[in-house]
């Protein structure tokens, strides 16, 4: 059977595709962010508890007082690429969804159960002793399984090909294992997540964001070596994802694609600054050319996509009946929503401040 006979016929779409892309890219990249903070700063809280250290263990009080935030931010932040992501592939993505539905359908009891961990673990981490790291190691691993459902979705729906295993899989629980990119590409997001929340530490000690009495100068030092090392190990892993994307995808890095390929380059580079900056622990400059590195990051993953699915579809071919007032209505939103979001951080922020004090 053909695989381009499986893929639904695309929904049509209100207003050109330019405008739906670049909100899934600024709104995937915001969810990004806040998402890592949540994921590696779980982690990184997790290989501290099981250290003990007085240092270490001030570390987790202080993880532990941001964790339900950042996990309520990733969640809200994460709503509106997958929505964009729908507008834009949602005969793909819907597909793929069906075909593990039941493990994607299970990311909601999984969410709230690591959410209700992470409420446990902030309310009751004196009390819980050294079983919270129990409690904390329960959600993390919630989060990485829910993270690697992720992952087995966003190719699957890359890979019509690979829906015909559904004639011998019907019942849901489709996934995507057989692609060699699937476990570099998880752990690629994963250690990713422990650099930039190696970084979130060290931002809350150089700008004094404590709620407890950990030391802003252990903060800054053990969040920028949690970022180079994990930095230092995106180039090996970041190069086994390279080599395991199928021929016709790696080539347009390796110079089928001349904007792909500076993208990579330019990725590099970045990457060798930033380990450069990390290590003398310059934090405002590292966390800005982490940011830009990020772009770039997000910007060839959406290459790759395009690469992925250029035999079956491109954003050219969505059909178009112009209704522009929902999306002027979701953008007054979405900005009114920012600035919002900025001023409650703003506030808890100088909540958290007048604490330490």
């Amino acid at each position: 059977m053909n695989p381009a006979a499986l893929v639904p016929v695309a929904d049509v779409i209100p207003a050109p595709w330019g405008w739906f892309y670049v909100l899934l890219l600024l709104t995937f990249l915001l969810h990004l962010l806040v998402m890592n903070a949540m994921l590696g700063g779980g982690i990184i809280t997790l290989i501290s508890a099981f250290r003990k250290t007085e240092q270490d263990q001030l570390l987790c009080r202080e993880f532990s007082y941001k964790w339900p935030y950042t996990i309520a931010f990733a969640v809200n932040f994460g709503v509106a690429p997958l929505l964009f992501l729908q507008v834009l592939y949602g005969q793909f993505v819907y597909t793929s969804s069906v075909l593990m539905a039941a493990w994607w359908l299970s990311i909601v009891a999984m969410l709230i159960l690591s959410y209700y961990a992470a409420y446990i673990y902030d309310f009751k981490f004196d009390k819980l002793g050294k079983p919270g790291i129990f409690v904390a190691l329960f959600s993390v691993l919630l989060m990485l399984l829910i993270a690697f459902m992720f992952t087995n979705n966003m190719t699957l729906m890359l890979q019509p090909e690979r829906w015909l295993a559904y004639f011998t899989n019907s019942g849901g629980t489709l996934l995507n294992l057989t692609d060699p990119s699937v476990i570099p590409r998880y752990l690629h997001f994963v250690i990713g997540a422990v650099a930039v929340a190696g970084l979130y530490l060290a931002l809350i000690g150089h700008f004094g964001w404590r709620k407890s009495s950990a030391s802003p100068a252990a903060l800054i030092a053990k969040g920028m070596n949690y970022f180079t090392v994990a930095t230092a190990l995106q180039l090996i892993v970041g190069s086994w994802f390279l080599i395991a994307l199928p021929r016709e995808v790696m080539m347009i890095f390796m110079g089928g694609s001349a904007l792909a390929t500076a993208l990579l380059i330019g990725g590099l580079l970045l990457t060798l600054a930033v380990l450069h900056f990390g290590y003398r622990q310059q934090v405002i400059i590292t966390c800005s050319l982490t940011l830009v590195l990020m772009i770039i990051m997000v910007l060839m993953r959406d290459l790759a996509r395009t690469a992925y699915l250029q035999p079956y579809f491109s954003l050219g071919d969505l059909e178009v009946a112009t209704q522009y007032s929902p999306l002027i209505f979701f953008l007054l939103v979405f900005i009114g929503g920012l600035a919002l979001i900025a001023y409650m951080i703003k506030l808890a922020l100088d909540c958290g401040k007048e604490v330490a004090k």
